[in-house]
């Protein structure tokens, strides 16, 4: 299966990092843009597509770095992004399962709460619309839960498995022609 790749240019490899990060090299986060850019990239195409990045440099690497540093350094990026992404998951349940307990243990006192309000009550249209609010209420408590568990999670695991395949994919890191160099940086005047 051929992989899609997506061809970048630069001048030099420092600018596909970010300068702001204090980190050595090899641990280096890439430069929030072009993190973006390959991640929109990818997720453009199928989920079951073959990925790969080749960084076309218009100056060779510099001393300290090397194609498999790069390629090492691009992939340690997006496995920290998958981790990363695991965790708000991980917390976004945790959440949702104490809502949830909190919403089941009110839902029962609630419900008996009503009952007990709308006996009271001698006119039986105030007794249903107190008896009623306060169960909507009781059920309302359910809806973050429910709205965890059933829908938010998707996109979040989605990402995460993105950033799985943009950490295994093929990175590779070449010099740019003169031709390439002089069409990305536009006509000179």
């Amino acid at each position: 299966m051929a992989a899609n790749v997506l061809e970048i240019y630069l001048a030099d490899i420092r600018q596909l990092f970010n300068s702001m990060d204090p980190a050595p090299f090899r641990e280096r986060d890439l430069d929030p843009n072009a993190s973006d850019y390959i991640v929109e990239w990818a997720r453009e195409l199928p989920r079951r597509a073959t990925l790969a990045l080749v960084a076309k440099l218009g100056t060779p690497l510099g001393s300290g770095y090397s194609a498999a540093i790069v390629e090492q350094s691009i992939r340690d990026h997006f496995q920290r992004r998958a981790a990363a992404t695991r965790r708000n998951l991980r917390d976004l349940l945790q959440i949702g399962r104490f809502s949830l307990l909190i919403a089941m243990l009110l839902i029962g006192p609630i419900i008996v709460i009503a009952e007990s309000a709308a006996q009271m009550v001698q006119t039986e249209r105030y007794a249903a619309l107190i008896e009623n609010s306060l169960v909507i209420g009781a059920w309302v408590a359910l809806w973050r839960p429910l709205e965890i568990f059933l829908y938010d999670w998707w996109p979040i695991h989605a990402e995460a498995k993105l950033f799985d395949r943009l950490s295994v994919m093929d990175v590779r890191t070449v010099s740019a022609t003169a031709a390439e160099c002089a069409s990305v940086a536009g006509p000179q005047a």
